[in-house]
């Protein structure tokens, strides 16, 4: 019984074993449809190895290109100042509001004056008293010049009353100086903005003593009209940088947003720095702007494009079609027989989207832009005229019975 089993067992393995081998051969069979269609791949039709790649193709161009040099940079104010008292006492009156634009001079704030008032009345009355003893020390001079004339004092009295005369001239200059630093602190009871450009978020707020030793102040001012910006550029530019700046003339400096798509305004180069940063390699530089539309902001961060130089006659591509190779860079040249051909350039100056060529390629050469990642030297390529789109194969129409077979599985 237990014999029989097993060679019920041996039969059904060894069936199975044959029924996967059949269904294993009927599967990879390719169908008709597939098989004509890899016949008239290989005849050169359609997808066969000799179909043409298409390609987008521009021609080389002679022109004149921008030496740009760029960078990163920060939006720095030419000023800031953080206006603080310069006396003690009670800010009794704030005239300004967060974020407004203010005019050197404009009133801000008001700081209770009564004090410096009253310090004012004493030092005008000590130097009456003191002019009014000294306007009759001066005629009690005078009387005793005439006695002493007529033989009447002695000369040791007149002498005293001199020096008495001198003594109250210098009192009433001190009492002068009184009224002067009176009047001094009484005009600093009344807080004017030093400088012109936007306040920020007020510090204090009215009812508060406030104190000249104070280092938090009441409001910071910055000014926005114009506007600096500190930037970075290679020690090596630095030669060509200076030769412009000793020669007078004016470099034209850039200020883009942080993906570099909007400008957001236009200066000069106001000034290098004294020295090179030895870690960096690199140099500061300052370009100022009007900055009259406040597009910049303190501490913004910004790309900086450097207008250095002009560069004439140059032969021009599409950044496009420069490419990096293990033979450097590199552009496929697209022949007369339709056919493309690596050809090794000497690259110049870039501006944006176009490239400059010191050496290696012609005006009127045409260059491939688009496609050069399925391209080999002598492959035969099809120029469109814009960017080809790659479509899905069509489907395989259906057998007679309903159903299809298919070469990749499933």
């Amino acid at each position: 019984m237990r014999t029989t089993k097993i060679l019920i067992g041996l039969v059904v393995v060894a069936a199975l074993a044959v029924g996967g081998y059949y269904y294993w051969q009927w599967r990879m069979t390719p169908s008709p449809t597939a098989a004509a269609g890899a016949t008239k791949g290989r005849s050169g039709g359609p997808g066969g190895a000799s179909a043409r790649t298409p390609v987008v193709a521009s021609a080389a161009t002679r022109g004149d290109i921008d030496v740009i040099v760029n960078g990163l940079g920060t939006v720095t104010p030419l000023r800031t100042v953080t206006v603080r008292s310069r006396v003690d006492g009670e800010l009794v009156r704030v005239l300004f509001e967060e974020g407004q634009i203010v005019k050197q001079g404009q009133l801000l704030a008001e700081i209770d004056a009564r004090p410096s008032q009253v310090q004012l009345e004493q030092a005008q009355g000590q130097l009456a008293r003191d002019r009014a003893l000294l306007e009759n020390a001066r005629l009690d001079l005078e009387r005793y010049k005439t006695l002493f004339q007529q033989d009447s004092i002695a000369k040791q009295q007149v002498d005293t009353q001199a020096s008495l005369v001198r003594q109250y001239e210098g009192a009433i200059r001190v009492d002068a100086s009184q009224v002067e630093n009176a009047r001094l602190q009484l005009a600093y009871a009344r807080i004017s903005a030093p400088i012109s450009g936007r306040l920020g978020l007020r510090l204090v707020d009215p009812g508060n003593i406030v104190r000249a030793g104070d280092t938090t102040g009441m409001v910071v001012i910055t000014q926005l009209e114009p506007i600096s910006v500190l930037y970075t550029v290679p020690q090596d530019l630095l030669p060509a940088v200076m030769k412009r700046l000793q020669s007078g003339d004016q470099i034209g400096v850039e200020a883009w947003d942080r993906e570099q798509k909007t400008k957001l305004a236009d200066g000069m180069l106001a000034s290098t720095d004294n020295q090179v940063d030895p870690q960096t390699g690199t140099v500061k530089l300052k370009a100022q702007f009007p900055n009259t539309d406040r597009a910049l902001f303190p501490n913004q961060f910004v790309n900086v494009r450097m207008k250095l130089d002009t560069l004439h006659d140059m032969v021009l591509v599409p950044a496009a079609a420069v490419q990096r190779g293990a033979q450097g860079m590199f552009v496929y040249i697209v022949q007369p027989d339709n056919t493309v051909a690596l050809r090794p350039v000497k690259l110049g100056p870039a501006d944006g989207p176009r490239q400059s060529i010191a050496d290696g390629l012609k005006p009127g050469e045409q260059v491939v832009t688009d496609g050069t990642d399925r391209l080999r030297p002598g492959s035969q390529v099809e120029v469109a005229s814009a960017r080809p789109e790659i479509k899905a194969p069509a489907a395989p129409p259906a057998g007679k019975g309903g159903r299809r077979r298919s070469t990749e599985g499933g």
